[in-house]
C-alpha cells in the first residue's frame, strides 16, 4: 500500500491536554503537506485553525470527550459551537455507562440530537470498544446506524486501550450500509494503519503516522519515503 494512500485515511490527531496554539499550527502544517484526511483539534482552536489553514485541510474536533459522561444537551452545545466555529467534522463519545446499562433509547437519541447539531458535517461516534463486551459493541453498531451517524470509532486514545484488528472486524461487520469505521488509539507504526485499513477501516485517528513519514524523510529509519511500502 502506498503511503499516500495511508496519509489521505489519517485524521492527524493532537488532542493532548497541554497542547498549546504553536502545537496546533505545526500539526496544520503537516497535515496540509502530507494531505491527510483532516486535523484533528482541541475545540478551543477550532476557529483560529479554521483561519489559519484557509480551506487547505478539513478541521476535525471532538464532543464530550474523553469520558462521554455530559448530558445529550452539552454534547449538542459543544458540536453547534465547534460548527459556528468552522469545524468540517466532529468526533462524539457516547455515554458508555448509559449503553453498559440497556439504555438503548437514550444512547441513539444522544446521537441523534448530536447529529441534528452538526448541520450536515460529518460526525463519528466513539464507542470506547475497551469497556465493552462483544454483545455491547454490536448494539452499538445498530445505534449507531439507526441514529444516522456517518461513522462509528474505536476508541478516544485516552481510555484502557484502543484499536484493535478483532474490533475493526467486528464493527464493520455489524455497523450498517453507509457507515463507515474509523481506528483510533494506539496506531503506531504504518503495518498496523495498513492492517486496519485492510480489515475495513475507512479512517485512523493517528497522531503518529505523520512522525514516521517525517522521519523517513530525514533518514533517520535509512529509507527514502517515495521507496518506502509497508511491511
Amino acid at each position: 500500500m502506498e503511503i499516500s494512500e495511508i496519509l489521505a485515511k489519517c485524521d492527524h490527531t493532537l488532542l493532548k491536554p497541554d497542547a498549546v496554539w504553536a502545537d496546533v499550527r505545526a500539526l496544520c502544517d503537516d497535515g496540509i503537506r502530507f494531505h491527510t484526511a483532516t486535523v484533528c483539534i482541541p475545540p478551543a482552536y477550532v476557529r483560529r485553525a479554521k483561519d489559519y489553514v484557509r480551506g487547505r485541510i478539513p478541521i476535525c474536533t471532538v464532543v464530550g470527550f474523553p469520558n462521554g459522561y455530559s448530558t445529550a444537551m452539552a454534547k449538542a452545545y459543544e458540536a453547534a459551537d465547534a460548527v459556528k466555529n468552522g469545524a468540517d467534522e466532529i468526533d462524539m463519545v457516547i455515554n458508555v455507562g448509559a449503553l453498559k446499562s440497556g439504555a438503548d433509547d437514550y444512547v441513539r437519541d444522544e446521537i441523534k440530537l448530536v447529529k441534528q447539531a452538526c448541520e450536515g458535517r460529518v460526525l463519528k461516534v466513539i464507542i470506547e470498544t475497551c469497556l465493552l463486551t462483544e454483545e455491547e459493541k454490536i448494539r452499538a453498531c445498530g445505534l449507531v446506524t439507526d441514529a444516522g451517524a456517518d461513522f462509528i470509532k474505536t476508541s478516544t486514545g485516552f481510555s484502557a486501550g484502543g484499536a484493535t484488528p478483532e474490533d475493526v472486524e467486528l464493527l464493520k461487520a455489524n455497523v450498517g450500509p453507509g457507515v463507515k469505521v474509523k481506528a483510533a488509539g494506539g496506531i503506531s507504526s504504518l503495518k498496523d494503519a495498513e492492517v486496519f485499513i485492510e480489515l475495513g477501516a475507512d479512517r485512523l485517528g493517528t497522531s503518529r503516522i505523520v512522525s514516521i513519514v517525517k522521519e523517513m524523510e530525514r533518514g533517520l529509519l535509512g529509507i527514502a519515503p517515495e521507496m518506502e511500502e509497508a511491511p
